[in-house]
Parts: C-alpha cells; structure tokens; sequence
C-alpha cells in the first residue's frame, strides 16, 4: 500500500488494556500494595482510573493519604505483587493478527505507555512479538501521559507528522494526550476507562472489541 493510500503512517498503542488483557490484574496489584504500606486501598474502579499513567504518579493517585517517605516502598511492593502474576497476562485475542495486517500495509507501529522500559522489554521479547513494533516510549523514559513528549519523540523519530498519526488507548489519559499532541485518536471501551468520558477528547473511532477495532483500522487508516 503506497503512503498516499494510507490515512496514518505512524500508529502509536497505548499497552495495557489496549494491546494486553492486563488491566484487572494491574487494579488487584495497586490495591495489595496500597494494603502493604497501610494505606486506604482504593476500590477497583480508583485503581484502574491510574493504569496508564507513570507508575509512581499512578500509585501517588491512587493512594493519596500514603505519605511520600512510603512512596519507594508502595513501589517495590507494587513490582512485587506485579512480578508474581505477570504470567497470567496475554495479548487481547485477535491482537496478533490485527497488528500482523497493519505491518502488511507498511504503517509504522509504535507503543506509548506508562510502563517502565524494563517492563515493556520483557513482553516485547516474547517470539511472537519480534519484530512487530518499530519503535516506543515508555513513563520512566520520558513524560508521562498525558504529556505529548511520548507522541512528540516518536513523531520525530520516523518523521511523521501529527495529521499522519493516530494514537490508540483505553484511557482519557492517552486520548488527551493525542489531544495534546495534536493527533487523531481512538478509544477501546474494553479496558480500563468507561467510554463515555471519551467523547469529550473527540477520538475518531470507540472499538468495543479489538475485531471491531480491526474492522475499523482496516477500512480508516
């Protein structure tokens, strides 16, 4: 498919809730560590409201009469909780494929998230992810969500432009950062966030499912 046919050329992904089925394991994790460290443990919808976000920006939200002297602690006991469950997460069904045919209409594909680089790493070694995306950003390396900078690197890094990208989330955090970085977005209803706080950052597109989210890049982008 030539450039010209194309309506993106850089497709940026949010990770988890949107690529992968991790989102209520991720509450489960803020909630034990919040326990750990005595804290008010925020209900689930309190807990999946931060995935997205830098994780110490994340846990400081979710947590806020934990005081900042705790805040390296809630952290290692978050990565503990994490660390132990982390072999029950797996990419959304139809995920693979749907990524596999936007390689085959040479987009760019990219990940922004709020995972640490190490933590992006060692999903994105798995063998059925090799080669797949072209590049990424993650919290710890950059400005968290909603900050553009994630948008803005990757942007300059394949020279693309905002009007030729299309950032893909489950959260407000990631549509407003498309908002921020003046890109085109679309919101999957199946992760993190209730869709109905989507509409107000204007995404082109709400997929209840990654079928319909395929469906609509095949035909769209």
């Amino acid at each position: 498919m030539s450039p010209m046919s194309r309506t993106y050329d850089l497709i940026a992904f949010d990770w988890d809730g949107t690529l992968y089925d991790s989102t209520a394991m991720i509450a489960r994790c803020i909630q034990l560590a919040v326990a750990d460290v005595g804290g008010t443990v925020p209900t689930k919808a309190q807990a999946s409201y931060v995935i997205g976000m830098g994780l110490m920006q994340a846990l400081a939200h979710a947590a806020p009469d934990v005081p900042p002297d705790l805040y390296p602690r809630l952290g290692e006991r978050y990565r503990h909780h994490y660390l132990a469950s982390q072999n029950e997460l797996s990419l959304f069904d139809g995920v693979l494929t749907m990524l596999q045919a936007l390689k085959a209409r040479h987009h760019w594909l990219a990940v922004a998230t709020g995972k640490s680089r190490r933590g992006l790493d060692e999903v994105l070694r798995t063998v059925e992810l090799h080669g797949v995306f072209d590049g990424s950003r993650t919290a710890d390396e950059t400005a968290g969500k909603p900050s553009p900078v994630m948008l803005n690197e990757l942007m300059r890094e394949f020279g693309v432009e905002p009007d030729r990208t299309l950032m893909i989330g489950d959260t407000t955090h990631d549509l407003q950062m498309a908002v921020n970085a003046g890109c085109a977005s679309v919101g999957v209803s199946y992760g993190a966030h209730e869709p109905d706080a989507f509409h107000a950052l204007g995404p082109r597109f709400v997929a209840h499912s990654v079928a319909e989210l395929h469906d609509w890049l095949s035909e769209h982008a």
